[in-house]
């Protein structure tokens, strides 16, 4: 092969690998967390990267989680591995979980932190099916999805429902996750599944539903859905029982006169006659047609979170399922990995890390660098100039004779 033929196949760049969209999708997964402090001091996190360390909770022990910075420098060298992203989640470095292993970013915690949830994703174990991923006797290509409640990672093939390719299905919740709020059915038979008949359906419902924020933008009152249970008289009973609602439920209209006090009843109100209040989408669903099979997992629809009813007695019923989160759409992991990918990529990203490290570790990470550079390039020229494929077995060897020959490298002398 000529060496303009040579020249013709190109060098993967930089650059270049960070269009490709898988890498790009982990860096929007990393980039959203901190990677030089421990996000403790933060308390619980919205949502954030999280890792575990089996070397130092290993199964059987009592599970535990890390921060983004705490898995890079406090955990160097361990047995890590990558539970994707957590809500509400703080950094367990260092804590009683660990024994006597000390957070090296943030050395005095509490004992434990209470809100954590943790679960088989800890101990390196996923789906129902309770297996490893990558799990090396699964002989079966398949890919998994990750539920927006449990949290949980399932094989499409235990899903127990069809899995839809499609951009405008965003999220999935497992079946489990949906028994444990029922009053979920009842939206996925009208917002999941047909998306263009299902839209329309959910703007005409849109249309006839009142409004819940009232008087002028700056003065937006919020519902409390800590009053006292009498002030509820007249609103929504649809989840009295489990989401299979009540004939009891009415459906009133507010009237714009009550609109500047819309979450107060005077004396008058409460003794004169009944009280005006938002509909509840979810009564008005119940009445419209038939609910969906109750079994396998629902993928959801861009968006349908803002569909959900926010009346009082509905908001009652996501705290008492847990699930209230739903109601934040900024909660969404998509919203996470958005705010990722506004952070800088490539050869930006390196001359940011380089421009946060002293002499030394900047030589030492130009050196492993412009390393990694050379060996790369002349083990692709390689394969182009004999016209080889280059196979997934062929790069992992490759990086495994990379990693043996730097432990045999000596010191570099700075």
């Amino acid at each position: 092969m000529s060496e303009t033929q040579d020249d013709s196949t190109g060098t993967v760049s930089l650059r270049d690998l960070t269009d490709q969209d898988e890498l790009r999708e982990a860096w929007s997964v990393l980039a959203g967390s901190d990677p030089e402090h421990c996000s403790y001091s933060k308390g619980y996190v919205k949502r954030q990267a999280v890792f575990a360390c089996s070397t130092c909770t290993p199964t059987g022990a009592d599970p535990g989680g890390l921060c983004l910075a705490c898995a890079n420098k406090c955990h160097d060298g361990h047995d890590i591995f990558e539970l994707y992203t957590k809500r509400h989640f703080r950094c367990d470095c260092g804590n009683d979980k660990f024994g006597d292993f000390k957070c090296q970013l943030s050395p005095t915690k509490d004992g434990a932190n209470l809100q954590n949830k943790y679960n088989h994703n800890f101990n390196g174990r996923y789906c129902s099916c309770d297996r490893p991923y990558p799990d090396a006797d699964d002989q079966v290509d398949d890919e998994m999805i990750q539920c927006i409640v449990c949290e949980d990672w399932y094989h499409t093939r235990h899903l127990c429902c069809a899995v839809v390719d499609s951009e405008e299905l965003q999220e999935m919740v497992c079946e489990a996750c949906m028994n444990k709020a029922p009053f979920l059915w009842t939206y996925a038979a009208h917002v999941a599944g047909d998306l263009c008949s299902r839209l329309m359906h959910w703007f005409y419902l849109e249309v006839s539903t009142p409004v819940i924020k009232v008087g002028h933008p700056e003065e937006e009152v919020e519902v409390n859905v800590d009053e006292p249970e009498e002030k509820d008289a007249g609103k929504c009973e649809a989840f009295r029982n489990g989401g299979e609602g009540s004939s009891s439920c009415q459906n009133q209209d507010m009237q714009p006169e009550n609109r500047s006090a819309a979450c107060k009843r005077t004396h008058q109100e409460m003794t004169d006659g009944p009280v005006k209040t938002q509909g509840c989408k979810l009564k008005e669903l119940l009445t419209r047609g038939p609910d969906r099979a109750r079994e396998g997992a629902v993928f959801w629809p861009y968006n349908w979170r803002s569909q959900l009813c926010t009346c009082v007695s509905c908001k009652r019923a996501y705290v008492k399922s847990e699930v209230q989160f739903l109601l934040d759409e900024s909660d969404t992991v998509l919203a996470y990995e958005n705010s990722g990918r506004t952070q800088p990529l490539g050869e930006d990203l390196l001359m940011s890390f380089l421009s946060s490290m002293d002499h030394v570790q900047q030589l030492e990470l130009i050196y492993h660098y412009n390393d990694l550079k050379t060996e790369l390039t002349t083990f692709l020229q390689q394969y182009a100039i004999e016209e080889k494929v280059v196979t997934a077995e062929d790069i992992q060897q490759f990086f495994e004779g990379l990693q043996s020959r730097k432990r045999r490298r000596p010191n570099a002398g700075y």
